[in-house]
């Protein structure tokens, strides 16, 4: 990610779209999320703690910040990326993909 942004108002991506985002696991270290979006779907403005994500398939997407500003990322099978905390309205630009991201808290 390019211009990371700050969370304010945290809002749980497992609360406001269960349908993109489920816990795998999680206990007081980390809590793992699998995300999983099909061709096309949009989600809404929500927030991620400092975490690293595992691309299990290859992903476009569009990040729209809370400014207004938005950025396309693109990530291959198997990439791990660290990311720190941000808040964003996610929309896929291409095909179904699936990611595992394990959030850190501290």
């Amino acid at each position: 990610m390019g211009t990371a942004q700050r969370a304010h108002p945290k809002v749980d991506p497992v609360k406001a779209d269960s349908r993109h985002y489920t816990v795998e696991f999680e206990n007081d270290k980390v809590r793992v999320v699998r995300i999983k979006y099909g061709a096309k779907e949009k989600s809404v403005m929500h927030s991620h703690p400092e975490s690293v994500s595992v691309f299990l398939h290859d992903c476009k997407a569009r990040f729209t910040y809370p400014d207004g500003k938005s950025e396309n990322i693109e990530a291959k099978a198997g990439q791990v990326m660290h990311m720190d905390a941000f808040e964003h309205d996610p929309e896929n630009l291409g095909g179904p993909f699936e990611l595992i991201q394990i959030e850190l808290k501290k």
